[in-house]
């Protein structure tokens, strides 16, 4: 039995449940930053493309809090940790509702960012601990439903909160989140001790590991498509569709309904193949994303499109697992920079599709860039999987 299994002090899935309150509470603040966009955009006095800057500030605050923090705190308790993160989002979003310029935004989504992958990463190695080895990929699914459901219920409700009060209480309405998760957690979470054998250096240890750096590549690359389509959904309905204001959450829950789907069903197979179901779900990817300009033309077919895509949101679950196998002593760290690696993609995706968009090649140009996006993740992936069967052993002859 897991150690921390022994150590808890609540039943596995209520352990999962509490953890997974945390993931709503962040993937609703990124995921509906992205479709609040041109209402704060409105309200700052900047454009679209000017605005899409504080997602990427929401990013790179993912990228660089996520390793350092996982660092710094390597010899701490796993749940003060997670308690500790989720306070400090707390903070980071409410000043975001307070932003009263376009400096501000970024600097507040900058430390909203912060705590993210070091959250996800911990989370996923205090789920994992929990379960038999062969279902980790199913309980960290688990813990990720908590962001993938923001998508289908935070997302589409702060947006249309948005709308009918500003924005800015779509922040409020997170750092109350993630202030009920801190106590959950605190609650819940098994009482851990402190890993002695735990240090900075063993932890960026990780860092000098190929497979690993694979692994982090395919999630920076291959994701950026999503993100790149997702973030730009809102300004493609009303610009492209012709649809109402009212009909954005519509396809904001499509998108939620797909990931959370992929979810539920890809870590079923994961479990049992990872790298190839890792490299199914960029070709899913690929074909959905090069598929996106032809489904713009309608209401119906545009959300049946942003279904698609949300599906290949279940590859973060999946290349979690990968990295807990390839990451040795390092498992924080890892872990965490899993999360680094996907915001990665959150910056890079809106980057290039914004570049398409502002070079004239229309609000669709997104789905081409996708697409070319996820490609260079397969072929990461690829490069991993043939440097690891070079790896094997030969058998001896008889």
């Amino acid at each position: 039995m897991p150690a921390l299994a022994q150590a808890r002090q609540a039943p596995a899935g209520l352990i999962h449940l509490a953890l997974a309150v945390g993931g709503f509470a962040i993937g609703t603040t990124e995921f509906a930053t992205m479709s609040l966009l041109p209402f704060f955009a409105r309200d700052l006095g900047i454009d679209a493309t000017t605005a899409g800057h504080a997602i990427s500030a929401y990013a790179l605050g993912v990228v660089v809090g996520a390793p350092v923090l996982a660092i710094l705190a390597a010899r701490f308790s796993k749940r003060m940790l997670l308690v500790a993160l989720m306070a400090l989002f707390a903070v980071g979003n409410g000043l975001s509702g307070l932003a009263g310029s376009y400096e501000q935004m970024l600097g507040f989504r900058f430390l909203a960012g912060l705590p993210h992958g070091a959250y996800f990463g911990i989370a996923a190695l205090v789920a994992a601990g929990l379960v038999p080895t062969g279902e980790r990929t199913k309980a960290v699914a688990r813990v990720m439903l908590g962001l993938t459901a923001a998508t289908i219920v935070g997302v589409p409700l702060a947006n249309f909160l948005g709308q009918a009060v500003g924005w800015r209480w779509v922040f409020a309405l997170v750092a109350a989140l993630a202030l009920t998760t801190a106590l959950l957690v605190y609650i819940l979470a098994p009482r851990d001790e402190p890993d002695p054998a735990a240090s900075p250096l063993r932890e960026l240890k990780a860092l000098g590991k190929t497979q690993i750096w694979l692994t982090l590549a395919v999630g920076a690359i291959g994701f950026g498509g999503m993100f790149a389509v997702y973030t730009y959904l809102a300004d493609t309905m009303l610009e492209v569709t012709r649809t109402s204001e009212a009909a954005i959450p519509v396809a904001l829950a499509a998108f939620g309904i797909g990931m959370t789907g992929g979810n539920l069903i890809v870590p079923r197979f994961a479990d049992k193949a990872l790298l190839p179901t890792a490299a199914g779900l960029l070709i899913w990817s690929t074909i959905a994303l090069l598929m996106w300009p032809l489904a713009t033309g309608t209401l119906w077919t545009l959300c049946l499109g942003a279904l698609a895509i949300g599906i290949g949101g279940a590859l973060g679950t999946v290349l979690q697992t990968r990295l807990m196998d390839v990451a040795g002593e390092a498992q924080a760290l890892a872990a965490a920079l899993n999360h680094s690696a996907f915001n990665t993609a959150n910056a890079l995706g809106p980057w290039l599709g914004g570049i398409a968009i502002a070079a004239g090649y229309g609000w669709t140009s997104t789905g081409w860039v996708g697409a070319l996006l996820a490609l260079g993740g397969l072929l990461f992936l690829g490069v991993s999987m043939l440097l690891e069967r070079q790896a094997e052993p030969v058998p001896a002859p008889c």
